[in-house]
This record gives C-alpha cells, structure tokens and sequence, in this order.
C-alpha cells in the first residue's frame, strides 16, 4: 500500500480520535511507526468498544490492515537501531561547522 494510502488513513483516525475521545496523536510517525500504529490501533479498538463509537474501530481495522500490509514488505527493526543509523548517517554527512567567532562583549559591562 503507498505512503500515502497509510498517511490519509492515519490523517482520518486522527481526527476521528481527536473528536471522540480528545486524544491526539502523530498522524505522519503513526503511517510510517508500526509499532505506534499497532498502539493507536489497539487505544482506538478499546475506545471504540468503551465508547460504543464503531467508526473509530472500523478506521483502526483499515489501518492496522495498511501497516501489516507494509509490514510484510519491510522486515521490523528496533527503534533504537533505526534512530541509531540515522544519527551516524548525518554525524558522516557533514562534519560539524566551528562557531562563529563573536566579539565575547557586546557594548561592554554595566
């Protein structure tokens, strides 16, 4: 399923959420997370039954449907790995830039 798919998906659970219960939640982390996803999915399911609101539950079966979908395709990894990756991929991108050199008194001291 495109991006774009999980993100209208994830874009009207929020609304959903936001309007039923108050809740609100990260619409983008929550197309791309499966781990937040599933999390959201299981709030709005619980919330759904409690709240007897069958929208919410219908919306969190589309996108818990969306994420195993992609979840298929994609092999999980920890959070910590991924953030972990990034973090070395920008520290190797571009070295860190010295700071300016700035007069350490502006006007003197009153």
């Amino acid at each position: 399923m495109p991006d774009s798919d999980k993100l209208a998906i994830a874009a009207h659970l929020h609304v959903l959420l936001r309007r039923k219960t108050g809740r609100v939640t990260d619409t983008e982390w929550m197309a791309v997370n499966p781990e937040y996803a599933f999390e959201i999915v299981r709030f709005a399911r619980q919330r759904a039954q409690d709240d007897n609101v069958p929208e919410l539950a219908e919306w969190a079966n589309r996108l818990d449907e969306a994420m195993l979908a992609g979840a298929a395709h994609a092999a999980r990894r920890p959070l910590l790995d991924v953030a972990t990756q990034a973090m070395r991929q920008h520290v190797t991108a571009r070295p860190p830039a010295p700071p300016p050199e700035l007069p350490r008194y502006v006007g003197g001291i009153r």
